[in-house]
């Protein structure tokens, strides 16, 4: 099962970021496929607090559209929704260790441990810093 990151579902949401189209296309066919793929409840706060926020995206998204492009996914057959389970703890300490994690990277590592807890072995994104965590795949979309 692949995972999906915070910043493809950004991509795909503004249609003037360079990876619209790729994020677009790969989300579409995640949400339409039969296929099990997983998004961090993590993901879908910082998804709202990025696309509305007026010093990150001129003009921001409003609260309406952010929460209708996560309502078109949320609908997804195929999704799961990756939450904390009993195992998210020890798993956060062990990611937080291995990733050297501090600042930005500590959510990073959140990101990873929920989905070692869920099984989840692989990440769609663009962040370069999930390569810190070994054994973790980072698959980019271009």
């Amino acid at each position: 099962m692949v995972a999906v990151d915070t910043n493809v579902l950004v991509y795909a949401h503004r249609s003037e970021l360079p990876l619209h189209r790729p994020a677009r296309e790969r989300l579409t066919a995640l949400a339409e496929g039969a296929a099990l793929w997983g998004l961090p409840v993590f993901c879908i706060g910082e998804f709202v607090r990025i696309v509305t926020h007026a010093r990150v995206l001129t003009p921001p998204s409003t609260l309406e559209e952010a929460t209708a492009a996560l309502t078109g996914l949320m609908t997804s057959p195929s999704l799961a929704t990756l939450s904390p389970g009993e195992r998210y703890w020890p798993l956060l300490q062990e990611a937080l260790r291995e990733g050297r994690a501090s600042g930005n990277v500590a959510f990073d590592a959140q990101i990873v441990a929920v989905c070692r807890e869920h099984g989840v072995s692989r990440l769609l994104t663009e962040d370069r810093d999930f390569h810190r965590f070994h054994g973790f795949q980072v698959e980019h979309l271009a």
